[in-house]
């Protein structure tokens, strides 16, 4: 075995070792699917709509895909540990793509806080996203640079690359990459351990290639990850019908263009505007824990934004709008009865 491909089994050993660190929690992401959709929970096709309009923002900014799956897992990771209600998901979204944006992409091509509130046309303010800066920061232990099914998907890819006798340009990392996107669209395969869905992925491309060195390759790769064919089969018949519904041009012929806008002039007018004429979000308050036995309304806090950002000690729990998803003995009498 050549120098390279040890430390590309290296590298793989090591995020196969961090991979679970990084992975949402499934019991949260577990209430999240069973949530029915009202003001007040979390439902998956609203998770699903938010991590669009952030594909939307990658694509916008022409940041590069690295920065729109970490956003997400970021996005998932908190959406798993704390149960939010929908009118905040819009300032989550925008805050976890700008963290990851700041892992990622170079400072100097990072936008104001200003410029992605007026893009997105998130309502919130500068103020609000620097209270959920906090918060998610302070959630997720100031980990965001994450192992994804993309970097499995880069050290696969380059593993059999190493390896074959076919020409290079066989195994087509841009569209793969635009099918990982679309699979991050649905909430389901946040369930999926990155190595296997990056796994589903190159197999399902291999499967169309038809190429027997390259799938002979992809079969050593899976042994060495140690994942089981009752795991890879299961996912990739999910990643089959996901790809089957995204099929589109995006993903045969992905476009790394900067997107652009074509508006009127009414409407770039309001774009312009749009930051000084939104209305500030609820006060995401701090004080002390969810109580269930006290109803939402009674306990919400009034208190300033100017307030909420003092330099108090900060505190663990969010109060009324972010609290704790709880272990599983304490939710069995929550059903899924919607």
């Amino acid at each position: 075995m050549s120098s390279e491909a040890l430390w590309l089994f290296k590298q793989l050993n090591l995020h196969l070792e961090q991979e679970g660190r990084f992975q949402p929690r499934e019991k949260g992401l577990s209430l999240i699917e069973c949530a029915a959709e009202n003001e007040n929970t979390l439902c998956p096709r609203q998770r699903n709509a938010k991590v669009e309009d952030l594909w939307s923002l990658t694509n916008f900014f022409g940041f590069a895909t690295e920065t729109f799956v970490l956003a997400v897992n970021i996005l998932d990771r908190f959406l798993a540990l704390m149960k939010v209600k929908p009118k905040h998901l819009s300032c989550i979204g925008v805050c976890c793509f700008q963290l990851a944006a700041r892992v990622i992409e170079e400072e100097c091509n990072i936008p104001s806080a200003h410029e992605i509130i007026r893009i997105s046309q998130c309502k919130c303010t500068v103020s609000d996203l620097k209270r959920m800066e906090k918060i998610i920061s302070e959630k997720l232990h100031f980990e965001f640079k994450a192992t994804t099914a993309l970097t499995f998907l880069h050290l696969y890819h380059t593993i059999v690359l190493c390896h074959t006798s076919e020409r290079k340009e066989v195994l087509n990392l841009d569209k793969l990459e635009a099918q990982l996107k679309a699979c991050n669209c649905r909430l389901v395969f946040s369930k999926a351990k990155p190595s296997v869905l990056a796994l589903c992925l190159l197999t399902l491309e291999v499967q169309t290639l038809k190429s027997v060195e390259l799938f002979e390759i992809l079969l050593r790769v899976q042994k060495h990850s140690k994942i089981s064919d009752s795991d890879l089969l299961y996912w990739r018949e999910l990643v089959s019908k996901c790809l089957a519904d995204y099929s589109s041009p995006e993903c045969c012929k992905p476009d790394h263009k900067k997107l652009v806008w074509i508006v009127s002039r009414r409407t770039a007018q309001n774009l312009q505007n749009s930051y000084y004429s939104v209305p500030e979000l609820p006060t995401i308050p701090e004080g002390g824990c969810f109580n269930e036995s006290e109803s939402e309304d009674s306990s919400e806090d009034t208190s300033s934004g100017e307030e909420i950002l003092s330099s108090s000690p900060p505190s663990d729990l969010e109060g009324t709008f972010f609290f704790e998803l709880k272990p599983k003995t304490e939710w069995q009498a929550l059903s899924c009865r919607s």
